[in-house]
């Protein structure tokens, strides 16, 4: 088949419609230019079957990097999905902006330009590794490899150690079995940011040629060294760091939800004392496929992930359930309501409050609180840090755009002697200045401390947030949603945030809109496609399309004074029917 036969089959697909002008130009591109040859069989194969859905969703768009890399499907081929070319030009950008950095003397002050490469369990998650270190690899670098499945923060802590001048780590975190990413990684050990993330969106677009090293040259002539063994024992010490001493008479059960939380987390909490700790069987196995977790999708944010965890819990008699993504960045917990009562998840703000709590009353026992010392979370995560943080006397910085990148740059700017804990409501969280992004096992070590310190004391974690409920207000937050994959998914997106900026509502919820910040025209910081809904009595509503995922996300908040708050089941039905009524009416720009 020729390339002008075709070119006229995809020019007729174009003029019927069935291909977006941007969707038949890069596949024009892919079937004509010699760089892509490689995938022309496939493309072929699906112009002869006329599968003009597939290669418009294959082709529709050049996949971006979002708030933490560049992450989508996989397919076999297409610019808007995750494959060998777009993994091979995303390496190749890397590195080509790291030389060019280095060149002009704003990089590493290193010998040789470094990075650490690794993987998680998830499908060709060891192939797309390879391909990263065999592309730096012929480009000059020394590559420091993982030998095995390891979890995103211990790259992040060997970019940090080995004075590395970028990381990557292949994994989607908590997308579904058919994605895939690359999440690149600065010198500091947190995501790549602004202004290094724009200018490697270009790097990355004008690549033409793919330079690789065989893997097994590489490692041969020392250009790939596995540094496995040496950065497990150095990452866990520091994760340790972060521990407060006290009781560790806990019983865990953890799921590392098919993932690879058992590299880490397990090895923290044991190290930390914590000697009863179970990993829960139908998870533990290595699996990108997830089988065991419902809908395979291995996300802790989704409290069905727990129910089979619970069932176990009550038989075995755990007091703490603890369960991680598939590259143990994020965490989620469950815990008895009472300390013979059944088990409730706990979201990621309450987690996040608590593990802060925590940490600004362990170093005020310790005479350490300084009003020097900070928490940050985002924008999107609740407004209850600021009033634990007021009410400890400390700095709040509650600002950040969503994505963790945001919170490493605000450590590093508000100096990082004095951080306590960053978290998003996402379940991520960071105690410590090892790195500048999320891990789940300082998080996960923290709040079993804190869990085996209430159990000391006769009462649970969620018995702990209603007393800082009481101390500060109650707070009640809720994330909607809605899944919008594809080009028409992002066309719907774009619609709806357009709607909401030429016709703001002047309720919501039935509460009055007192004001609206729209992220997408400021001037004093970085621009969001992000809205923020100001409502009377300290109410608010957030409203943006994901960075990493196909989906427009409405994030709720709703409040009662601590004066309203001390008879909880009472606080609670308010907050609750409030964000019933508030889901109600955003849900309706989604029809």
């Amino acid at each position: 088949m020729s390339d002008n036969f075709l070119i006229e089959r995809v020019f007729g697909a174009f003029s019927h419609g069935k291909l977006t002008p941007t969707g038949a130009a890069n596949l024009r591109r892919w079937i004509t230019e010699p760089a892509y040859a490689e995938f022309l069989p496939a493309i072929m194969e699906h112009i002869e079957r006329g599968d003009w859905k597939e290669l418009e969703d294959a082709f529709w768009t050049e996949i971006p990097f979002g708030t933490a890399g560049r992450r989508g499907r996989m397919y076999p081929f297409g610019t808007a999905t995750i494959n060998r070319r777009t993994i091979g030009e995303s390496a190749q950008g890397l590195a080509d902006y790291v030389l060019h950095l280095r060149g002009t003397g704003r990089g590493l002050t290193t010998t040789e330009p470094r990075c650490a490469v690794a993987y998680d369990t998830r499908h060709r998650s060891r192939e797309f590794a390879e391909l990263c270190a065999e592309v730096l690899a012929a480009a000059g670098f020394v590559v420091y490899f993982f030998e095995g499945f390891r979890a995103t923060p211990e790259l992040a802590a060997t970019v940090r150690v080995k004075h590395c001048d970028c990381g990557i780590m292949i994994s989607a975190s908590h997308n579904p079995p058919s994605d895939n990413a690359i999440k690149v990684f600065w010198s500091t050990g947190g995501q790549i940011n602004t202004p290094h993330d724009t200018e490697l969106v270009k790097r990355v677009a004008a690549v033409t040629t793919i330079d690789r090293l065989p893997f097994a040259e590489a490692v041969t002539g020392g250009r790939v060294e596995f540094v496995h063994e040496e950065m497990d024992a150095v990452y866990r010490e520091a994760v340790l760091a972060q521990s407060v001493v006290g009781p560790r008479n806990l019983k865990i059960l953890y799921s590392p939800l098919h993932g690879v939380g058992w590299t880490s987390i397990v090895p923290v909490l044991t190290a930390a004392g914590f000697s009863d700790v179970e990993i829960f069987g139908p998870h533990a196995e290595a699996d990108g496929d997830f089988p065991n977790v419902p809908d395979h999708v291995a996300n802790p944010e989704n409290p069905p992930v727990f129910d089979s965890l619970i069932a176990f819990a009550q038989k075995t008699g755990a007091e703490l359930i603890l369960a991680s993504d598939p590259d143990a960045d994020r965490i989620g917990a469950a815990a008895r309501v009472s300390p013979s009562g059944p088990f409730r998840t706990l979201n990621g703000n309450q987690i996040g409050i608590l593990l802060a709590d925590y940490l600004l009353a362990s170093r005020k026992r310790a005479g350490r609180l300084s009003t020097d010392d900070f928490v940050v979370t985002t924008i999107v995560s609740t407004d209850m840090l600021r009033r634990v943080a007021a009410d400890y006397g400390v700095r709040c910085f509650d600002d950040c755009y969503t994505g963790f990148k945001w919170l490493g740059a605000k450590i590093d700017s508000a100096g990082p002697r004095h951080f306590v804990l960053g978290f998003e409501e996402a379940h991520g969280y960071l105690a410590g200045d090892y790195i500048r992004d999320k891990d789940g096992a300082v998080a996960a070590m923290l709040l079993a401390e804190l869990a085996a310190e209430c159990k000391q004391q006769g009462r649970t974690l969620h018995e702990q947030l209603e007393a800082i409920f009481r101390r500060v207000g109650r707070h009640k937050e809720k994330t909607v949603a809605l899944t919008m994959p594809g080009a028409d998914g992002m066309t719907r997106m774009q619609q709806i945030m357009a709607r909401l900026r030429q016709e703001p509502p002047s309720t919501l919820g039935g509460l009055s809109v007192r004001g609206v910040r729209d992220y997408a025209h400021v001037t004093d910081r970085a621009k969001a496609d992000l809205l923020v809904f100001d409502l009377e009595g300290g109410n608010r509503a957030a409203v943006r399309p994901s960075g990493t995922e196909p989906k427009i996300k409405f994030y709720l908040f709703t409040y009662e004074p601590a004066e309203r708050s001390q008879d909880g089941a009472a606080a609670e039905q308010v907050l609750s029917e409030r964000l019933a009524a508030l889901e109600a009416d955003f849900l309706q720009y989604g029809k």
